[in-house]
């Protein structure tokens, strides 16, 4: 046997390879136990679903990484590596649990349910949604395959397929759909309402939309036409698996049943919701969205303007800007049309945008002139404001 391979620590090739092989297997080991605590957690899921226990105990997730944390720091790792994997897992588990009640409640069992513009991101993920619930899908879209190849994947069942909604709704096609999701862009949004309304459906309808009083007349139509009505508004993405700790809002429009029945199609998942009126939500995210957007667009905005080059700034950049950066390169990768509609439609927008130039405008003014008092008071007041959200109520501490 040569001497570097019966001493794999001298650093030779040879070495090298032996370590490299042990590396390997302990990766192999590592998937195996995750695949294996994957697999416990579906029959956690099934005992849980049959005793009535909820999905989520945080008392139990809080056991779990304290004592990671402390069997960590025992074995030598580096701070927060144990808390990291443990909690990676607890999500991959949660998502396993939450993935298993879904499909074990089956509410959709018999029913219909037509999603307008299901090729979409949302749509697609709606459509993949409602399946996972026994409903039978439609996916009015005159794409005939998802849009956004990155979200293909997430068509793990057949739908049945039409252009345009209206084929889906003609007599002859079948009883009246369940559901009706309207999942296509704001100005789309509208006029498929309008025209729902003009041969209203029995079943439950709701949009998606990211604002809704450019929907207002459209919506307004259907509970005048005596429609099941209301509206969501999931605060996340395509991408989204589980939803603990995500939102989705609720737009009461005077509907009582037609609420409670969308708001049941979530009950057994352990998203966050919340019921607003259509005025209020567009008002909360004309900040919640526009003025988040606005500000990284102004950021990449002033930096593509600065002449300065972007490999120069990558050499020298910071911990706050590199975090800011990468906020900025998600937004700037977006759909411009869309970004656009949740700024200019929104019938608050102004308001947000109004107070980025003010804010900007103050800043500047206490650099020019020199004034460490005002400097002060801005970081003074955004620093109280940031605590008191999180001393608000279900807002997780970082």
């Amino acid at each position: 046997m040569a001497q570097d391979e019966q001493h794999p620590a001298t650093g030779t090739p040879g070495g090298l390879a032996a370590i490299r092989e042990r590396l390997s297997a302990l990766d192999r080991q590592l998937l195996e136990i995750a695949a294996e605590r994957q697999r416990l957690s579906g029959e956690v899921a099934r005992i849980k679903r049959a005793t009535g226990y909820p999905t989520r105990d945080y008392a139990r997730e809080r056991d779990v990484l304290l004592r990671a944390a402390d069997q960590g720091a025992g074995l030598g790792l580096p701070p927060g590596l144990a808390d990291g994997l443990m909690r990676l897992l607890i999500r991959a588990s949660l998502t396993t649990q939450e993935q298993a009640q879904l499909a074990a409640q089956s509410t959709g069992t018999g029913k219909r349910a037509l999603v307008v513009g299901g090729h979409g991101k949302l749509g697609a993920w709606f459509a993949e949604f409602l399946a996972s619930q026994g409903y039978a899908v439609t996916v009015a879209d005159p794409s005939h395959a998802p849009r956004h190849t990155a979200h293909a994947h997430q068509f793990a069942h057949q739908f049945a397929r039409v252009d345009q909604w209206e084929e889906a709704c003609a007599p002859g096609m079948g009883p009246d759909h369940d559901l009706v999701v309207v999942a296509t862009p704001l100005s789309i949004t509208a006029e498929v309402l309008q025209a729902l309304a003009l041969r209203p459906p029995t079943g439950l309808v709701f949009d998606l939309g990211s604002l809704k009083t450019p929907l207002r007349a459209g919506l307004q139509a259907l509970v005048g036409a005596g429609c099941r009505v209301t509206s969501l508004h999931p605060m996340f993405g395509p991408d989204t698996e589980l939803l603990s700790g995500r939102h989705l809002v609720f737009i009461d429009l005077g509907h009582a049943a037609a609420l409670a029945e969308a708001r049941a199609l979530f009950a057994v998942t352990m998203v966050e919701q919340r019921v607003m009126s259509l005025d209020d939500h567009d008002r909360v995210m004309a900040f919640v969205l526009g003025l988040s957007h606005a500000v990284n667009i102004a950021f990449f905005t002033a930096l593509a303007r600065s002449g300065e080059t972007a490999p120069r700034l990558a050499e020298l950049s910071s911990t706050t800007f590199d975090s800011q950066l990468d906020v900025a390169k998600r937004v700037a990768a977006e759909d411009p049309a869309l970004y656009y509609e949740i700024q200019a439609a929104n019938a608050y927008g102004a308001q947000s945008l109004a107070a980025l130039a003010e804010a900007v405008e103050a800043l500047r003014t206490s650099v020019a002139t020199a004034d460490l008092a005002s400097f002060s008071a801005l970081m003074d007041d955004g620093r109280a404001y940031l605590e008191s959200r999180l001393a608000a109520p279900g807002v997780p501490r970082p």
